[in-house]
């Protein structure tokens, strides 16, 4: 459901247009064009200037390395309950929902996040439960996997997210993470799944091509 504070999914796809994304033709998104105009239309939306980047607008690189894979090995998904954190356009949690999952949550303290993941669940047929509650070092209950996409692109955010996902996968909770080696990844204490050369647009990255990981939080042993 949408928040009270979120716009209408109405609102996002006035704004972008439906695209499938390289490595996850199986699903349609709405997705920017330019980012420019975009990122003038939300701050008008939400009458604040100084806003971050629309992130949701977009299929991030460890997004769509993680929304393949679960695809690709519903295994990991199939009759869990699953929370996609920082969700943006919901693609990972839409995979998961395609995948089997018995309940998917997007979660993103983006309202306009919010609108997109709605507006891209109804797109694809899958239904999701949406949130726009920050759960970085909540305790997860009744849950069975957490999936990560893309988020390691900023120190404060990875300083926040690391201990917690530690904790998270010691405590017993399986944690995905996607990443195309970002800056703030840790370089330990992460084990890899599987590996995808992941098209990007040249205006969002400084290469049309990403080499993705899918890891898994914890090491072999820990596994």
């Amino acid at each position: 459901m949408t928040t009270p504070s979120s716009p209408p999914p109405a609102w996002v796809a006035d704004h972008t247009r439906v695209v499938a994304p390289p490595l996850v033709p199986e699903l349609r998104l709405h997705t920017a064009t330019e980012v420019t105009s975009l990122w003038q239309a939300t701050e008008d939306r939400l009458d604040r200037a100084g806003l971050p980047p629309p992130f949701w607008a977009f299929p991030w690189a460890g997004g769509q390395a993680l929304a393949r894979f679960v695809l690709d090995h519903p295994d990991w998904v199939r009759g869990r309950r699953v929370i996609d954190l920082a969700s943006g356009n919901g693609m990972v949690a839409i995979a998961c929902a395609r995948a089997g999952a018995a309940h998917v949550t997007a979660n993103d303290v983006d309202p306009l996040a919010a609108a997109a993941q709605q507006a891209n669940a109804v797109l694809n047929g899958v239904a999701v439960t949406i949130e726009t509650a920050d759960r970085i070092g909540d305790r997860l209950t009744r849950i069975d996997l957490l999936v990560v996409g893309d988020l390691f692109y900023e120190r404060a955010l990875a300083e926040r997210l690391w201990p917690w996902l530690q904790g998270v996968a010691k405590g017993g909770l399986p944690v995905l993470v996607g990443d195309p080696g970002r800056t703030y990844l840790p370089k330990t204490g992460l084990t890899a799944l599987a590996r995808y050369a992941v098209p990007v647009p040249l205006d969002l990255e400084d290469r049309e091509v990403l080499d993705t990981t899918v890891w898994r939080v914890g090491t072999d042993r820990q596994s």
